[in-house]
């Protein structure tokens, strides 16, 4: 139980550099700390002395903790990952860090590791790993496409998957398609362009270009999969909340020998006409006991955008609420 009893609590952390890290230039992780759970954090040296209600002092010293322990295994710390562990374990104390950040997807061309930044991600990866169709429905910037992409590559590159296909529902331009310039190909692409983005953040352009233009690498609208059979692919269908019932159906029945699916969107931004049902919708309402067939539900918690970008969700949320009363 929760109570507001005033508490201190006095940490040292042997590794002055490592304590250095975890304090952030200029103190500036411990004020974060301090801020998000309202307590007052000073130190002196590689000492800090934590002071507030007990439940929030407990709170920012297993944060502290943890992060901590995350700097001895080599983990480099920056602002977000304080954010992302005041906001962990601020919804489940009993949640270990380690086994969330060190899990690495991938690393980048650019050496940077892609892990999990919240049990939902975490839970969404591990998934992945050990089901043949996924489906990640939650807000945006919670990572469910990036994730997808993270794994897709890594198992390409460990060659459990000869191909990627990488799709989504060109809805927005409905009839106008035929009006824009250019041959089919150019006309949808600006509708794929977030997937070659994500592509492109983990691997060389080069790369990416040339594994395109040998097939191992395909972007391609919806439509494009009808009558195929997918075999040892990894497959990801960005968007899904903007397929109809018979997209949807069709896209599951096209998955064939090793091969993985994942289908990730937001039921809450759904761009089909009024008459039309979201096949996302209906998928999860009818496809959830199926062995084999997993659903990994984000919140606005699990957002790892701009921090922004939560207080924008918060908000529409909101409005929402007020609209339907």
């Amino acid at each position: 139980m929760k109570t507001s009893n005033p508490t201190a609590h006095r940490m040292v952390f042997s590794d002055l550099h490592l304590a250095r890290q975890l304090f952030g230039e200029q103190n500036t992780h411990l004020e974060k700390i301090a801020q998000a759970i309202d307590v007052r954090i000073d130190t002196r040296g590689n000492t800090v002395f934590l002071e507030g209600a007990e439940y929030a002092s407990g709170l920012a010293e297993n944060i502290l903790n943890q992060l901590y322990d995350l700097l001895k295994h080599g983990y480099p710390l920056f602002d977000t990952d304080v954010a992302h562990a005041i906001r962990v374990l601020s919804a489940d104390d009993t949640a270990n860090l380690k086994d969330i950040f060190l899990d690495t997807v991938f690393i980048t061309s650019q050496k940077n590791a892609i892990t999990p930044k919240s049990r939902a991600q975490k839970d969404y990866i591990d998934a992945i790993r050990n089901f043949d169709i996924v489906f990640g429905i939650g807000p945006a910037g919670t990572g469910k496409t990036y994730l997808a992409m993270a794994m897709a590559v890594a198992e390409l590159a460990k060659g459990t998957v000869r191909r990627i296909i990488l799709t989504r529902p060109a809805v927005e331009a409905g009839e106008a398609l035929g009006f824009l310039p250019g041959d089919l190909a150019e006309k949808v692409d600006p509708y794929l362009r977030p997937l070659y983005d994500a592509l492109n953040d983990m691997m060389r352009f080069e790369k990416v270009t040339n594994l395109t233009q040998k097939g191992v690498i395909e972007v391609a609208p919806l439509a494009f999969m009808r009558g195929r059979t997918l075999n040892d692919a990894f497959i990801i269908l960005d968007e899904a909340q903007n397929t109809t019932t018979e997209q949807m159906k069709m896209f599951l029945t096209r998955i064939g020998f090793n091969s993985k699916a994942v289908i990730t969107g937001d039921i809450t931004q759904i761009d089909l006409p009024s008459e039309k049902q979201s096949g996302l919708i209906e998928a999860k309402n009818i496809l959830q006991g199926i062995a084999g067939i997993r659903m990994v539900f984000f919140s606005k918690q699990d957002v790892v955008r701009h921090k922004l970008v939560q207080d924008i969700l918060k908000a529409y949320e909101e409005h929402e609420k007020g609209r339907s009363k």
